[in-house]
């Protein structure tokens, strides 16, 4: 299927591993000029090299902070007229929340509500001009389903989903659509290391860990990223334009609902 997306711009945050990247990379594939981000310049590079070198896409790499007003201008200095925006970001470590103390709550806050919020805020009026945009945001199925101790992390992009419910349906006049994807357990860098320290705690291996996790998704496997970056790409199609103000779950059937 042609997605229609060939020559559009795109914005992809935190896109040097993990989901992140596995959107770029969809995105290349269907000839999307690209904007990746990470803090580390040595992986972003990388990340860019592997992705132009599989897809023969354009791709610019900014280093930086999206939660920052200099990370965010950078972005859109690289990318001046984005038509897609995908906002991710890594999540505050998982925490007992009698240990979590104000400051971490506003950087928990603003890492994974107000920087999507932010970047949201300033792509909009150069989709409206262009009656063209399609924003993802890329939160967790711990919006739906409370994991302990990650209680900021889920309260945070809780909020972003709710936060844009209103600005989703006024914005599809325009022809831009905002919705959400909600991963489970995937097979990423966050997930190994969550299960490394679950094992730790629990005292097992951490090949135990992931077999016991695995056991409780109706899949029994974790998701592979690459299913992420698919779904994200149908999603700025011009065939999903009617699609918006959605949390889309994709966990294996873990959660356990109509």
């Amino acid at each position: 299927m042609d997605l229609g997306l060939k020559g559009r711009n795109a914005i992809v945050c935190a896109s040097s591993r993990g989901l992140g990247k596995a959107c770029a990379l969809s995105l290349a594939r269907e000839g999307v000029v690209l904007v990746i981000n990470g803090r580390d310049e040595n992986v972003l590079s990388a990340t860019r090299d592997e992705i132009v070198k599989a897809t023969g896409a354009s791709v610019t790499a900014v280093a930086g902070d999206v939660s920052t007003r200099q990370g965010q201008d950078a972005l859109l200095a690289a990318c001046p007229e984005p038509d897609i925006l995908v906002n991710n970001n890594g999540g505050p470590p998982g925490k007992d929340f009698r240990e979590v103390d104000r400051d971490a709550m506003l950087a928990g806050v603003v890492q994974n509500m107000v920087t999507p919020i932010e970047l949201i805020q300033r792509v909009v009026p150069i989709m409206q001009k262009k009656k063209f945009g399609r924003i993802v945001n890329i939160t967790s199925l711990s919006v739906r389903m409370p994991i302990l101790g990650l209680d900021l992390s889920s309260g945070a992009r809780a909020g972003l989903t709710a936060f844009m419910a209103g600005p989703a349906r006024e914005l599809a006049r325009y022809n831009i659509t905002v919705n959400h994807l909600l991963p489970g357990m995937f097979d990423t860098d966050r997930l190994r290391n969550t299960t490394g320290r679950m094992a730790k705690l629990q005292g097992k291996s951490e090949t135990e860990m992931a077999a016991e996790r695995k056991a409780t998704i109706p899949a029994k496997r974790f998701g592979e990223a690459s299913e992420i970056g698919e779904i994200c790409a149908f999603l700025f199609s011009v065939q999903a334009g009617y699609i918006t103000g959605q949390s889309i779950i994709i966990d294996g059937g873990l959660f356990n609902a109509v």
